[in-house]
C-alpha cells in the first residue's frame, strides 16, 4: 500500500513538473512572438520591463518611443528624469526646458551595491504630458538596468536634437 502511494505521489510531481515546463515553454514563445511583431515594425527593443500582467516592452523607433501600446513622439520630448521612489537623481533636457535645472544632470552611475528594494522609474516628459515608465522594484540592479537604459536612449534624443 505505501509502495502505491509513493507511486502516486511520484506520478503527480511528475505531472506539476511537466505543466510547468510546457508552461515556460509557452511563455517563451509568445515573447518571441512579441518581439517579433515589434522589431517587424522596425522597432529596437530598449527593455522588458516585469509587471504584473507579464512583460512590457519599452522599445524606440526613428519617430517615437514606444511603452506597451502608448507612443510617445521624440519630438514631443523635452526631459527625462530617473527617479528613485519619486525623487529625481538625474535629468536630461532639452536646452529650451528649463524647469530641471536644479537637479544633477549627469548620468546615472553603476552602483555595484544596487539600491534594494527601492523603486525605479523613468520620467520623460512632452509638452503636455508626463509619462512614467516603472522600471520596478527588482534587487540585482535589474531595475536600475532597465531605468539606465531608458534614460540613455531619451537622452540621445535629446542630444541629438541640439
Amino acid at each position: 500500500m505505501r509502495d502505491v502511494l509513493w507511486a502516486v505521489v511520484a506520478m503527480l510531481l511528475l505531472f506539476l513538473a511537466l505543466r510547468m515546463a510546457t508552461a515556460l515553454t509557452r511563455d517563451r514563445r509568445k515573447r518571441r512572438g512579441e518581439r517579433a511583431s515589434i522589431e517587424a515594425h522596425g522597432r529596437t527593443i530598449l527593455a522588458e520591463i516585469p509587471s504584473e500582467t507579464g512583460l512590457v516592452f519599452f522599445a524606440e523607433d526613428a519617430e517615437a518611443f514606444h511603452h506597451g501600446d502608448r507612443t510617445i513622439p521624440k519630438a514631443d520630448v523635452t526631459a527625462a528624469r530617473v527617479l528613485i521612489n519619486g525623487a529625481p537623481i538625474a535629468v536630461a533636457a532639452s536646452p529650451d526646458h528649463r524647469a530641471s535645472t536644479a537637479i544633477p544632470s549627469d548620468l546615472v552611475q553603476q552602483r555595484p551595491e544596487g539600491l534594494a528594494r527601492d523603486q525605479w522609474d523613468v520620467a520623460i516628459e512632452t509638452g503636455d504630458d508626463t509619462v512614467i515608465v516603472p522600471c520596478g522594484a527588482i534587487r540585482e540592479q535589474i531595475s536600475q538596468e532597465l531605468a539606465r537604459n531608458i534614460f540613455d536612449a531619451v537622452k540621445r534624443t535629446l542630444e541629438a536634437r541640439g
